[in-house]
């Protein structure tokens, strides 16, 4: 969906302005050499399996620049995602590139709807999670004409971010599998005990919705944005006029702020997912402030709106997690619906898992980047239609 430019312009101006240069506010733990930061590893959940690789696009003649094109459907559209890795001394010249690898991995491929590209530092690249990239961009096919006329110097081009090179420092992020709200000492006090049973918001925590006679859930994803996935899924709930939540990790959304320009322009909701994707209680309590607020200065200058919910990454929290979501102004946000799409058990138990569960007051946890959870939404959303269900954001929940 086509936004205005003035309003990135300005987002993206104010991120300089609210934190986003100032790297001490999210600088990595000191560690000694050859250590690993708290929260840097984590043990992936029991029974998880690795994802099936994304079929891949083959450019002929090669472009040295492009590592990889993968694409994916959803059953109506196609969308393919380029990595690029250049050096240092490529960096003034990106444009014509950029431009010719959106045309060629088109031209490969009649039936994609949409190519995006990332653009990283070759020497840094680590794969989606490590440093950031330094320039990425959003390419409908039937914006092409625009992306090239932007990368000839001739037009303007709002579905493109260039790395300002003050962004803050990388932390890297946890391999963290959500299995269940788990406070780190391994007991729940008597208020999180209370607001897991009574159900609605009680002091900040919100495991499931209040009313249980209304036939209303939830739905919510974590980890967006992620630049193969994003189109595809915002496409399939557009088509099935739902709106859901989106629990976003901050240093995506810096990356790719046109895709939260999207999902709030679709009537999403945005939630925090902290910047890093780090589990948080190995972190002080000045670091997870760090991260919380981070996340909610870099969604408000996109999108103009407060930031109403929390979810802690692998839903591993402390008291002290608790009380910084509090001190900002956040809900600390659970589920009672999660299927493991992470996990990659397989579409048919991933789907067997999403409809048994399903109940009224109930928030329903997917990843916003996992294969099957891709396979399976469509029918899952007919399926909770067919049964009464509104299918809503949080915001929207009974609570």
């Amino acid at each position: 969906m086509r936004a205005p430019l003035r309003p990135l312009l300005l987002a993206l101006a104010v991120l300089g302005a609210c934190g986003l240069a100032q790297t001490s506010a999210a600088q990595p733990v000191q560690v000694a050499p050859g250590q690993l930061p708290p929260g840097a590893v984590q043990p992936v959940a029991p029974g998880t399996r690795p994802a099936p690789a994304p079929p891949t696009l083959t450019l002929t003649p090669a472009i040295p620049e492009v590592r990889s094109v993968q694409y994916l459907g959803n059953g109506f559209i196609e969308v393919a995602h380029a990595v690029l890795t250049v050096e240092p001394a490529q960096r003034g010249r990106l444009r014509p590139l950029v431009q010719e690898v959106a045309r060629r991995v088109l031209a490969a491929r009649p039936e994609l709807s949409e190519v995006d590209l990332s653009v990283y530092d070759r020497g840094a690249y680590a794969s989606f999670g490590g440093p950031l990239p330094v320039l990425t961009a959003s390419v409908p096919r039937r914006r092409l004409d625009d992306f090239t006329a932007w990368a000839g110097g001739t037009g303007a081009y709002e579905r493109v971010w260039v790395n300002p090179g003050t962004m803050s420092a990388t932390r890297a992020p946890d391999q963290v599998r959500e299995t269940g709200p788990r406070p780190a000492a391994g007991r729940e006090s008597a208020l999180e005990a209370r607001a897991r049973n009574q159900g609605g918001v009680l002091d900040g925590l919100l495991y499931r919705g209040r009313f249980r006679s209304l036939q209303v859930a939830a739905l919510t994803f974590d980890d967006a944005p992620h630049p193969l996935y994003e189109p595809l899924l915002l496409d399939l709930l557009r088509r099935s006029g739902v709106k859901a939540t989106f629990f976003v990790i901050g240093r995506n959304a810096a990356a790719y702020p046109f895709f939260i320009h999207d999902l709030a322009a679709q009537g999403h909701e945005i939630g925090n997912h902290t910047y890093h994707h780090v589990r948080l209680p190995p972190l002080t309590p000045a670091e997870v402030t760090q991260e919380l607020q981070l996340t909610n200065r870099t969604l408000q200058a996109l999108t103009g709106q407060p930031v109403r919910y929390f979810r802690p990454p692998g839903g591993d929290y402390t008291p002290q997690t608790l009380d910084a979501a509090r001190a900002l102004g956040l809900t600390t946000v659970f589920w009672t619906d999660d299927p493991a799409d992470f996990a990659n058990p397989g579409d048919a138990v991933v789907e067997s898992r999403l409809t048994s569960r399903l109940r009224p007051g109930g928030i329903v946890l997917l990843h916003d980047n996992a294969p099957e959870m891709l396979d399976v939404l469509q029918g899952f959303l007919r399926v909770a239609r067919q049964r009464g269900y509104t299918l809503t954001t949080l915001g929207g929940l009974p609570k």
